[in-house]
């Protein structure tokens, strides 16, 4: 029998990967074995073997016969505690990133885009719908909208440009100071299907964000669109400051 103070697998699989997201087991590293895992937690190999399959289900961990369990390569970690782009969090991971203009439009902005963006419903908008790629792999739909006040600036960047908030920063002067983040999960559509090579109705993680100036002045409302198998966001909170709170997106 386990000591009264073993881990459950769900305690065991949160801590792994935490550790496996902080880069305490990087990609394409070994965990410890079974038995060191239970040793180390105060349980069985049957509850470790849970977590790790738990691990397995979210793309975390893979068994490899003769060799135990790794953590599979091409998965990156991204934690909502710092604010970055795409682009400066993939360098940030020694990576290359990339993006490319699939659609850009002028148009009406929804009741929904007016809310988030804090303008009137019908003013005027400039959608953009982009591919982001790590490596030179597509990993990302980015679907973003913007106000009128910054769409001129935003429509001059280059089609292929790999981070429009450095380019807005570099060009116009203006600066993102912060965002808010909603996470799920989303079936993909026809158009996500075909930009990103997965099949129609298959799972994506879907964020979508509202970022804004200094001043709180939002600059984009967007809704990115990952491969399952390329990303795993952290986020953390505490008594004295807590991340997971309401915000636009649960209205």
């Amino acid at each position: 029998m386990p000591p009264a103070t073993a881990r459950s697998h769900r305690e065991i699989m949160s801590d792994l990967m935490t550790r496996i997201i902080d880069g305490e087991f990087a990609s394409g590293s070994t965990l410890p074995s079974e038995t060191k895992l239970a040793r180390l937690y105060g349980t069985t190999r049957g509850t470790v073997r849970r977590a790790l399959a738990g691990l397995e289900q979210r793309g975390l961990a893979s068994p490899v016969q003769g060799s135990g369990w790794i953590v599979p390569s091409g998965r990156q970690g991204q934690s909502f505690e710092e604010l970055r782009s795409f682009a400066q969090w993939a360098r940030s991971k020694g990576m290359t990133p990339g993006g490319l203009v699939r659609r850009k439009e002028f148009g009406e902005a929804t009741a929904a885009e007016a809310r988030r963006l804090r303008i009137g419903q019908g003013s005027r908008v400039l959608r953009v719908t982009r591919t982001r790629s790590i490596d030179g792999r597509d990993v990302m739909l980015e679907r973003t909208c913007y106000p009128d006040w910054i769409a001129e600036n935003v429509g001059a960047i280059a089609d292929d440009e790999a981070s429009v908030v450095d380019a807005l920063v570099r060009d116009f002067g203006v600066v993102t100071a912060f965002a808010e983040h909603a996470i799920d999960a989303v079936p993909a559509s026809s158009e996500d299907a075909e930009l990103l090579g997965v099949r129609r109705a298959g799972p994506l993680l879907r964020v979508r964000r509202v970022s804004c100036t200094p001043g709180g002045e939002p600059i984009e409302y967007g809704e990115d669109r990952y491969l399952p198998d390329t990303v795993t966001f952290l986020v953390t909170a505490s008594r004295e400051s807590n991340a997971l709170t309401r915000s636009p997106f649960s209205r």
